[in-house]
């Protein structure tokens, strides 16, 4: 089974062959979106049904660690495995992990995990599924690694709700036009996520939604727009000079506290059969 948008280029599930300088750039994008109270609050909110005590923990596509390392630091919680495609983020995950002998970080496709079978009671899944190809593959191996009866929590952008323009025609909005194929594989991930969820073996699954708007704290809001622009320049649809145009004026409204940014966030708690 395959889902929409198969031929995207999407960054994240090439990451071992993109440039170690772009790679770099998400990473502190993914510093930038992770260090907020949001994600915290929303794995608060679904512990009781992921995390029982003394539980081991995989988080599948873990970037720099920022969740796996609030996630060991939840008392019920005996070890935290991150793994992630980039050597290079895991690198950095190593790095910002250094000294805490409860978390581990290892370079590994989330379709094809080298851990046994039964091995994890908890698998975490925070704004992945979105941007892989094989979302399906992921689940499949998530229930694999995971022990009869042992959660499923998956965090994931409604990509398909994202605005980040002010008014009809607000020339920002190209760049969100820009950004999400050339860097989300599926924005309609969860609209499918209980169907695929259950495809997978899971059940009792309960899909939460969290919308989200960001006025005050616009970090995250300006590395979209800078990256659709340069989507846009990159694709030929714009020239070099309005790609920074657009830049600027993202910077502009974020400086002057009118750049306003939009997205629904869906968490789904399931158990394996």
């Amino acid at each position: 089974m395959s889902g929409p948008g198969d031929a995207v280029a999407d960054f994240y599930a090439r990451s071992r062959e993109v440039e170690a300088a772009a790679v770099a750039s998400v990473a502190e994008a993914m510093k930038a979106r992770r260090a907020q109270p949001q994600p915290r609050a929303k794995l608060d909110r679904a512990a009781d049904a992921a995390l029982p005590r003394g539980t081991r923990v995989l988080e599948v596509g873990c970037g720099t660690g920022a969740i796996a390392r609030l996630l060991v630091r939840d008392p019920r919680v005996r070890e935290v495995v991150g793994v992630d495609p980039s050597p290079l983020l895991v690198s950095k995950a190593r790095q910002l992990a250094a000294g805490e002998t409860r978390l581990r970080f290892d370079v590994a496709d989330g379709t094809a995990l080298s851990f046994g079978a039964s091995s994890f009671d908890t698998v975490i899944l925070h704004r992945v599924l979105s941007h892989v190809p094989r979302s399906e593959q992921v689940l499949d191996e998530a229930a694999r690694v995971l022990r009869p009866g042992g959660g499923l929590a998956v965090f994931d952008g409604n990509f398909a709700t994202l605005s980040l323009g002010g008014e009809e025609n607000d020339p920002l909005e190209s760049c969100i036009s820009a950004f999400i194929p050339a860097h989300v594989h599926d924005p309609w991930i969860v609209q499918r996520l209980v169907t695929l969820a259950a495809e997978s073996g899971f059940v009792s699954g309960r899909l939460r939604s969290f919308g989200r708007i960001q006025m005050d704290d616009t970090e995250y809001v300006v590395t979209i727009l800078e990256r659709g622009a340069a989507a846009l320049v990159a694709a030929g649809r714009i020239g070099p000079y309005l790609g920074e145009a657009l830049k600027a004026e993202a910077r502009r409204r974020a400086q002057a506290g009118a750049l306003f940014g939009h997205i629904d966030y869906a968490c789904l708690t399931a158990r394996k059969l």
